[in-house]
């Protein structure tokens, strides 16, 4: 098993299918580019997050995903063989969530337990005594 960042467009709609256990997950083709060339991605999430989150994105849209990655190969209508990656997806992150972090972070109502003068520490600070 290798685990794997890959990042790369969508190419199609990501898919929702049900197992026969009755379980969801969603399937989606990703195209990255590597060197001069590009390689296909087939992507399967089960994670409801990653599945949520797959689901939300349309066809071109930038995605980075990471988890287990699988190599195989195919053969193109010409006999050539291609490669491919199969990846199981753990975690899925978009350019939304990039802007979606420090919106939520300037929307935080300030903490009542904290004094004035807590909050001007440094955020480093563990709080523990130094001996020097």
């Amino acid at each position: 098993m290798i685990e794997a960042l890959v990042s790369g467009k969508l190419h199609g709609q990501p898919t929702q299918k049900i197992a026969k256990t009755g379980k969801p997950f969603v399937v989606a083709k990703v195209r990255a580019h590597i060197g001069d060339a590009d390689v296909f991605v087939n992507v399967i999430a089960f994670s409801q997050a990653a599945c949520e989150t797959l689901l939300a994105l349309g066809d071109g849209d930038a995605v980075a995903l990471a988890g287990s990655l699988t190599p195989k190969a195919w053969t193109d209508r010409e006999g050539i063989a291609r490669p491919a990656l199969d990846l199981v997806a753990s975690q899925v992150l978009t350019a939304y969530h990039v802007t979606r972090k420090p919106r939520a972070l300037e929307r935080k109502p300030p903490d009542p337990c904290e004094s004035q003068q807590s909050s001007r520490h440094d955020e480093l600070d563990d709080g523990a005594a130094l001996d020097f």
